[in-house]
């Protein structure tokens, strides 16, 4: 997975897979989903990331097993 922000347009794109994009589907006006093939979800762009998140707090914890 990778989390990248483009703090010029507000935008946060986050990649789940290197899978061909082949649909896109809007979740509502500032979230769009994108879709391989077989309908797994490759990415997602957030619009207006700031109000959508907390984009200057992002972080993650690792799972243990």
């Amino acid at each position: 997975m990778k989390v990248k922000y483009f703090p010029d347009t507000d935008t946060l794109l986050v990649n789940f897979s290197d899978g061909k994009i082949v649909d896109t589907r809007d979740l509502n006006e500032d979230v769009l989903v994108e879709l391989d093939d077989v309908g797994h979800v490759v990415s997602m762009t957030i619009e207006h990331a700031k109000q959508q998140t907390d984009v200057a707090e992002f972080s993650y914890q690792m799972a243990t097993a």
